[in-house]
């Protein structure tokens, strides 16, 4: 596997996280990656995200967000998805480059799903244009977990998953 750098940006495109990554599988519209959780611990949503949780993260060169599958450091089970509505991801010189825009869609295993940082968004200093497709993005991230025990990023984008799972 490769080594790739993700970096998260906020609107006026600074960097606000970056940490490393292995690209497990590619094409030409979207990465595959596995990374693992860098800050310490933190309670969150009724789950605790802890140093070290495996992540599993799909980007899109085309899409309108990211999708994180989250698996727990001691026992690998599944924790949940954390869903970032964001602009199209850029792939450069080993670099996955993204731009937040705020809303989040978090996914548990038994199906219920949490809309996060409305306020965040409509604080956005976005064109209308955007705003329309981050809340597009958000209407097919729904969609896509509309039966939540069955979604699992090895079967829904199996040509990137090979080799993972």
């Amino acid at each position: 596997m490769e080594k790739c750098v993700v970096i998260k940006q906020n609107t006026a495109g600074e960097e606000t996280w970056r940490y490393d990554g292995m690209v497990v599988e590619r094409d030409e519209k979207a990465l595959l990656i596995e990374a693992f959780f860098n800050r310490s611990d933190l309670p969150f949503h009724g789950i605790v995200l802890k140093e070290g949780d495996r992540f599993v993260e799909a980007y899109f060169r085309e899409r309108w967000f990211n999708i994180f599958q989250i698996y727990d450091r001691d026992d690998q089970a599944l924790k949940c998805w954390y869903c970032n509505v964001t602009r199209p991801a850029q792939f450069v010189d080993g670099r996955i480059e993204y731009v937040d825009l705020a809303l989040d869609l978090l996914v548990f295993p038994d199906g219920t799903r949490m809309v996060l940082d409305e306020d965040e968004f409509s604080a956005l200093n976005l064109d209308v244009e955007t705003r329309q497709q981050a809340r597009s993005a958000l209407q097919e991230l729904w969609d896509i977990f509309a039966d939540a025990q069955q979604f699992r990023i090895e079967k829904e984008y199996a040509s990137l998953a090979a080799g993972i799972f």
